[in-house]
């Protein structure tokens, strides 16, 4: 590998490994640390693992605020907004948490009834329609506030004096309001991202202001933090904002994936990332992330720009059983790092890595000198198919990426399937015959990719503005780049199409691809505007170490990982140490 003579770190931290690769000139050196319960631990030890001085840039991603989210270790959060609408949050939408069960709940919200509050006073649509009234006090034990209020993606000034008021009564309490974060209407919407970013300030800004100082103490830079929305921003903008990192860590694969299928001549790829929990699966259209303007996250809605990824709870780990019924079945329960898959000796249970290990599809140690107990795998698996086992977690793998594909209107056999992880080339293959893809693009670094992700990712801040006006009103004030989201007058949902062209006539024809139909006489709404501020990441190229000729039935062993290439599959690796893969 070869950059353009300057140290590049980047440090991705997992659930059971933290990676960091470092490219140093024309020298790429990689390293895997178990991730520890302080997350900047890990980060600073993998710094040292690899070897890192004279480093000038440093990007980070981090599971530190999903992780939060997710296990409910967020600050004690009271919610603001209007009387009449202080229950927000409770009342979310009337869709059902699980279609078909009635009962089913909804997340319990993070911010509870009684720290629920409301204050007097209405924004509408064209101003001002009531004097903002009395701003309630907070609770005592508050650590964070929520703002919400009625139309603040048009008109702010409501939610900016409340905002104002409660930072001078309370200067060590956490405060957002919605227009700060998530200026766009759909109210729950934005409720939710609001209090979302709210929640998880204080933890995630801990982490950060830890890692940072952390940081500077080792002679590293601060770190850039990888976004959700596949680039990079600033301690301090990730700190205030933490919502826009709640993809963090799954956003640097999608990003390396990408850089890497368009120096292999792929120019559309799907990004097929499979670790030790979770396997994540991303459209690479043109070689680059497709976004969305929402995710949900832990059962919450996030209105934040987010790489498209879909995720299913089936990696290396996940552990196999047999349900009531004799049925055999793969996660999402993992075995995690402590005590792992039954061939690491630990006790673990039987998983698809102790499956894979009964097929040969694994070496008897793996990098790191992890020696594999065939012994303790075969007998984890007595009285189940390991080539069973295999069939179950390709088929939940599958359905994830045929969302991505051909739920969308895209034809799986016009992209190459793009495989890292630790477990992902042991399983590209066979899930790219399933689909027809006939290429499948095996990076030498795939064990670390999402590091690597990090080292070639972009500065990136993304903003939108919310209009909700006829598109005729407004079409010679839009910019001339960035995507326009467009309804017709009365829909319900919108599209979202590029701006710098006829944007009426690009929306009538992606509705009609959606749809299969337009109405061009018609008026079309533009709803709101997304652009990007992006600085392009620094300009590295590859170049192979190590290179392989391979025929299958044939075991690849690669830097943090094994690729398993079956009969009918061959390829070589090409000159950016990519095993390009077809049938």
């Amino acid at each position: 590998m070869q950059s353009s003579g300057v140290a590049i770190l980047g440090v991705d931290v997992g659930g059971t490994f933290t990676d960091a690769v470092l490219l140093d000139g024309d020298v790429v050196r990689t390293a895997k640390v178990p991730t520890a319960v302080r997350q900047e631990e890990s980060v600073l030890a993998a710094a040292r693992a690899v070897g890192a001085a004279g480093v000038t840039r440093f990007a980070h991603g981090t599971t530190v605020a999903t992780n939060a989210l997710l296990e409910r270790r967020g600050a004690r959060t009271a919610f603001v907004g209007n009387l009449g609408f202080e229950h927000l949050l409770h009342t979310r939408r009337q869709t059902r948490a699980h279609l078909y069960r009635l009962c089913a709940p909804h997340p319990e919200p993070l911010v509870p009834l009684d720290r629920c509050l409301g204050v007097g006073g209405r924004i509408g649509p064209d101003g001002e329609l009531e004097p903002l009234g009395e701003v309630p006090a907070l609770p005592a034990d508050v650590e964070a506030v929520a703002i919400c209020l009625l139309f603040a993606f048009r008109d702010p000034s409501h939610e900016r004096e409340v905002a104002r008021l409660l930072r001078e009564r309370h200067p060590d309490v956490h405060v957002v309001a919605s227009h700060e974060v998530a200026p766009e209407f759909r109210e729950y919407e934005r409720a939710s991202t609001t209090t979302a970013d709210a929640y998880l300030a204080p933890v995630a800004s801990r982490y950060l202001r830890a890692l940072a100082a952390g940081a500077r103490e080792a002679g590293l830079p601060e770190p850039l933090v990888m976004l959700s929305s596949g680039g990079v921003g600033t301690v301090d903008e990730a700190a205030a904002h933490p919502a826009t990192i709640l993809v963090s860590g799954p956003a640097g694969g999608v990003v390396g994936a990408g850089l890497l299928a368009r120096r292999a001549g792929f120019a559309d790829a799907i990004a097929f990332d499979m670790g030790g929990t979770s396997t994540d699966v991303c459209l690479l259209p043109d070689g680059r992330a497709a976004r969305v303007a929402q995710r949900e996250v832990g059962g919450f809605p996030i209105r934040l720009p987010t790489v498209d990824l879909h995720t299913v709870g089936a990696g290396g780990g996940s552990l196999v059983r047999r349900d009531a019924g004799g049925a055999i079945r793969v996660g999402p329960e993992s075995a995690g790092a402590q005590p792992g898959p039954a061939c690491y000796g630990r006790g673990g249970g039987a998983t698809v890595t102790d499956a894979n290990l009964l097929l040969g599809r694994l070496p008897a140690e793996l990098p790191g000198g992890l020696v594999l107990d065939r012994d303790a795998a075969a007998q984890a698996f007595a009285g189940i198919d390991p080539a069973a086992a295999i069939e179950v977690v390709n088929a939940e793998m599958l359905r994830a990426l045929r969302v991505v594909s051909v739920e969308r209107g895209h034809d799986p056999r016009d992209f190459a399937l793009v495989a890292f992880g630790g477990a992902g080339p042991l399983h590209a293959c066979a899930l790219a015959e399933e689909l027809g893809i006939g290429a499948v693009l095996v990076p030498a670094a795939a064990g670390v990719l999402s590091a690597l992700g990090l080292v070639a990712s972009e500065e990136r801040r993304d903003s939108v503005v919310s209009y909700i006006r006829p598109l005729p009103e407004v079409r010679d004030d839009l910019p001339h780049a960035g995507d326009a989201d467009l309804r017709y007058r009365g829909q319900s949902f919108e599209l979202t199409v590029p701006l710098g062209g006829d944007a009426a006539e690009a929306f009538h024809r992606a509705h009609e691809e959606r749809y299969g139909y337009a109405d061009r006489g018609r008026e079309v709404e533009l709803v709101a505007v997304r652009t990007a501020d992006a600085v392009p990441g620094p300009d590295v190229s590859f170049l192979a170490t190590d290179r392989h000729t391979v025929s299958g039935p044939e075991l690849v062993e690669l830097d943090g990982a094994t690729c398993w290439v079956p009969a009918g599959w061959h390829g070589e690796t090409n000159d950016d140490g990519t095993l390009v893969l077809t049938r």
